[in-house]
């Protein structure tokens, strides 16, 4: 299974990521087995993540000191053949994170590209009302354009949402399931690609083992709302379930 798999390899995951989430991040990392490590200073990033397995470049608290390090840190990562997942947080929100993820994704190349509808529409160029770090709304193909955003930067793109879709510019899926009290708690999208990184690395078959981390995700929201309903506790139950499928719990 994959997250015992992940368990076993103990990747080592530089994540250059915004301060509301860090903590739930490196811990669902440790819960799954991976090592987690969260320098951002430009003065060390490269130096990181030349020991790392991959890297998750997330723009939530965007500013110019991070912006810096992260094309340092992508840049070495491609140099050295490490796998790096963008999660564009709120990209279409502002003008400033739209200027940066394009700039990212012209300077950088990413493995995968993890994102909401939202985002994808920003990363696209279509006309969107961004409602902060939310989706927000607009008219969009959804699977036309993750299709096109997936050939155009040569990655992964996944679209996560009610249903998660995924596509590598030949290949698409659709995955169900889940539970809408993952949007009620900070940091579930954030977690999850953090993951993906980790589950990038953890087979030769990525778009397989991302469609299954998918799969497995949804099922951690779907256990975590049966066993609390108070959401502060379904922050913990979705640690606790992660931890349990990395050590071979039943799906």
């Amino acid at each position: 299974m994959l997250f015992h798999t992940i368990r076993k390899q103990n990747p080592l995951i530089h994540c250059i990521t915004n301060y509301v989430v860090a903590n739930f991040q490196a811990n669902g990392l440790l819960a799954i087995g991976a090592s987690p490590v969260m320098a951002d200073d430009s003065h060390e990033v490269e130096e990181m993540v030349a020991i790392a397995s991959g890297l998750l470049i997330n723009i939530g608290t965007l500013n110019e000191r991070m912006k810096e390090s992260m094309l340092l840190a992508g840049k070495k990562a491609n140099a050295l053949g490490i796998p790096i997942v963008l999660d564009p947080v709120a990209a279409g929100a502002t003008t400033y994170r739209k200027q940066t993820v394009q700039q990212l994704l012209k300077e950088i190349n990413f493995t995968v590209i993890r994102c909401n509808v939202g985002e994808l529409a920003a990363i696209a160029d279509i006309e969107w009302q961004q409602k902060g770090v939310d989706s927000g709304s607009g008219s969009i193909s959804l699977e036309v354009e993750a299709q096109k955003v997936a050939q155009l930067y040569n990655c992964i793109v996944i679209v996560t949402g009610e249903k998660d879709f995924i596509a590598d510019g030949d290949h698409q899926q659709w995955v169900t399931g889940g539970n809408s009290q993952m949007t009620e708690v900070t940091g579930t999208g954030c977690l999850l690609s953090a993951i993906c990184c980790a589950s990038y690395l953890a087979g030769n078959k990525p778009f397989d083992q991302l469609i299954e981390t998918l799969s497995l995700y949804k099922k951690v929201a779907e256990q975590a709302a049966s066993s609390t309903p108070y959401i502060g506790d379904f922050q913990i139950a979705v640690l606790n379930e992660l931890h349990r499928l990395s050590k071979g719990g039943e799906q």
